[in-house]
């Protein structure tokens, strides 16, 4: 029987693996290999100190209220079996399957397979014709991001137990998938109690894992559970609601409607394995018949819902400041004592989320690390490893838990705090983020030409004084869809053009832009930035998005950073916002609920504060800064139905007055000669 199994489970893993690496093969990228971090690279791809690798598959993990989650457990084994030495064990908590899981470790645990297509990756470039952006995504392969992301069998044999856990609700896991409910976290610290009492654990345990696996990372380290003694986060969030679900009032339309079909839809997988060895757990069955689709009701009322009256209570409870729901998601980085390595970029999804989370965790830089690559979600780790850049994710994570759970002295807790790549530049080190030295300097937008713009709703500048009254209209229009945002909304996944993710000329067509005279010195840039607009509207409703760009002297375009806000959920939380010295906003932080919403008067002046992503760059001798503003931020997102309504997708106004003007909050350092 056993055999049988084994044969059953071989024959699904390998043709599942075979559609997977097809999909790969049409996958363009490039990369190159290490290495900063030479001694641990060497220590990771070197001799292991086990030969193989033993799974236990589907090994049950039973809650406390009895809901059954399904684990693979990976341990270390000789020619005699598995070995029976208690070893620290590293816990990843995943709502994709597990199963996927294993095809992409099967996949990487071939050698010559892994090579092969390492070496593909590293050496394949698009950026010729176009298609760079392609060969980004391609590079997150060799930068370590699957073996973070899967079980790493480098680091098994090294002395490590892995267990793969299918979230409640999700893969072959019994329950509700709860969509980081309070249930789930608390299954999180559960799990990781269950792997510190088991016969092959010395009672030490870390945490992996990328996207979903990062979050829940954070959510079981804010619970303290017994054993947990340090994680591995690779972008994750916290403010999840602001992030992804109502982003400034605008619902996730590119990166939402994707999510929930891939994790609802793997979901309803069965356990085929179970099917024809006669032990389907009904209770699975049960499980999923009574909720197939969660959350989909939910995005589609926030998408067709006509009216605020109309909003039915589930929807209208998930953006109530006090709702359990909301609760759970805006996590506590302040209640996380273990060492933690983040790992995040500047065009992440969660990119707000990342350098803040760093800053909250009362650890000092010893016992905290952020690195902050020049990446979208999915090309998380892209150029890691490379000449100048740090190791990649696999090797700093290795090193991570040698120091942390098995009291190695390697020197990784001498890491720099904070690497970043630096948006203009390169990778950097700092002590802390945002770098010491930034002075917040107010820059106002003037409806004075800037000579710099061939097409755009209007060509302004940015001056360090108000500028002459005027008035300045831009319609909602459609050009974002060729965007960095676009990209950013759907996780990465259209960033393949240069032509709309390394230039924003096309999406500026639909904006009204305001540039700086050129810098005659390297001018940096680092920290959350805000902006000030003095509006006008013509409804009872509008959405405003922002970007800040690096505008080369050939007139490329390079956005670094963005933000956006419907008009009517201006009201600031004033206990979580941030402020520069001169008492302007650096983070004015949205309240985000329809109890505290502020309806426009049309015709009336109406201020709009609006918080951009922090963000790290360099403005080269020549270079200019510019802020650029539109309508509508399609398909990075959509107002909540109601609201888009009340707007009429209708032209809106900034009135530049100088008695009341509008302005760009800007942390700098450095003489920009302006």
């Amino acid at each position: 029987m056993f055999r049988r199994r084994r044969r059953i489970r071989t024959f699904l893993t390998a043709a599942v693996s075979a559609l997977v690496l097809g999909a790969l093969a049409l996958a363009p990228v490039t990369h190159a290999d290490p290495d900063p971090g030479g001694a641990w690279t060497a220590l990771h791809d070197g001799p292991a100190r086990y030969p193989g690798v033993h799974i236990d598959w589907d090994v049950p993990i039973t809650m406390s209220d009895g809901t059954v989650l399904k684990a693979n457990v990976y341990r270390p084994a000789d020619a005699a079996g598995p070995v029976t030495e208690q070893l620290p064990v590293v816990v990843n908590l995943t709502p994709y399957t597990k199963l996927v899981s294993n095809v992409a470790d099967s996949m990487l645990s071939v050698p010559v397979l892994s090579e092969a297509l390492m070496n593909f990756l590293r050496g394949f470039d698009l950026s010729g014709i176009g298609l760079g952006g392609a060969s980004d995504l391609g590079k997150a392969l060799p930068g370590g991001l699957a073996r973070t992301f899967t079980a790493d069998r480098n680091l098994i044999r090294s002395g490590y137990v892995q267990v793969v856990v299918d979230v409640r609700g999700t893969g072959f896991s019994q329950g509700t998938w709860q969509v980081f409910g309070e249930r789930e976290q608390r299954d999180g610290a559960e799990v990781v109690e269950w792997a510190a009492r088991q016969p092959f654990s010395n009672g030490a345990v870390g945490m992996s894992g990328v996207s979903y696996s990062a979050i829940n990372q954070l959510q079981t380290a804010e619970r303290r559970p017994a054993g947990l003694k340090a994680i591995f986060p690779v972008v994750p969030g916290n403010d999840l609601l602001r992030d992804i679900a109502a982003t400034g009032g605008g619902v996730g339309t590119g990166f939402l409607p994707m999510w929930l079909a891939a994790v609802d839809g793997s979901k309803l997988i069965p356990d085929v394995q179970s099917l024809l060895t006669g032990r389907f757990d009904m209770r699975w069955l049960a499980d999923r018949l009574a909720d197939p689709f969660t959350f989909v009701d939910y995005l589609i009322a926030a998408l067709t819902v006509p009216s605020i009256d109309a909003v039915p209570d589930y929807l209208r409870a998930l953006i109530e400041d006090d709702s359990p729901i909301r609760a759970a998601w805006l996590g506590d980085p302040g209640r996380i004592e273990v060492p933690s390595f983040l790992y995040g970029g500047w065009h992440d999804i969660f990119s707000y989320d990342q350098t803040t989370l760093y800053r909250a965790i009362p650890l000092p830089g010893s016992h905290k690390k952020l690195i902050m690559g020049n990446t979208f979600h999915v090309s998380s780790s892209s150029g890691l490893g490379a000449p100048g850049a740090p190791p990649r994710l696999d090797v700093l994570q290795r090193a991570w838990f040698d120091k942390w759970l098995k009291g190695i002295d390697n020197g990784i807790d001498g890491f720099a705090p904070v690497t970043v790549w630096q948006q203009g530049g390169g990778w950097i080190s700092a002590p802390e983020f945002p770098r010491p030295g930034m002075d917040y300097r107010r820059l106002y937008l003037d409806a004075a030409p800037s000579g710099t713009v061939a097409i755009s709703a209007h060509d302004g500048s940015l001056a360090a004084a108000p500028g002459a009254p005027a008035r300045l209209t831009v319609a909602p229009g459609l050009a974002t869809m060729c965007s960095q945002d676009a990209a950013t909304g759907t996780g990465g996944f259209t960033a393949v053009l240069d032509l709309c993710t390394k230039d924003s000329r096309i999406a500026e067509t639909g904006a009204l832009t305001f540039t700086s005279p050129p810098v005659t010195a390297p001018t940096q840039v680092s920290g959350p930035i805000a902006v000030h607009l003095n509006t006008v509207l013509d409804a009872t409703d509008g959405f405003w998005a922002v970007t800040v760009n690096d505008v080369a002297p050939d007139g490329r375009s390079t956005q670094w950073t963005y933000g956006q806000l419907t008009a009517s959920l201006r009201a600031v939380n004033e206990d979580r916002a941030t402020r520069s010295p001169n008492g302007d906003y650096t983070d004015p932080y949205p309240i985000l609920t329809l109890d505290t919403r502020q309806p426009v008067v049309p015709g009336e002046p109406t201020v709009v504060d609006i918080g951009l992503n922090p963000t790290e760059g360099v403005l080269a001798p020549g270079h200019r800064l510019r802020v650029d503003v539109f309508a509508l931020n399609f398909p990075r997102s959509l107002p909540l139905r109601p609201l888009l309504n009340e707007s009429g997708l209708r032209p809106q106004h900034l009135e530049l007055d100088p008695n009341r003007p509008s302005w760009v909050n800007i942390p700098l350092a450095g003489d920009p000669g302006w």
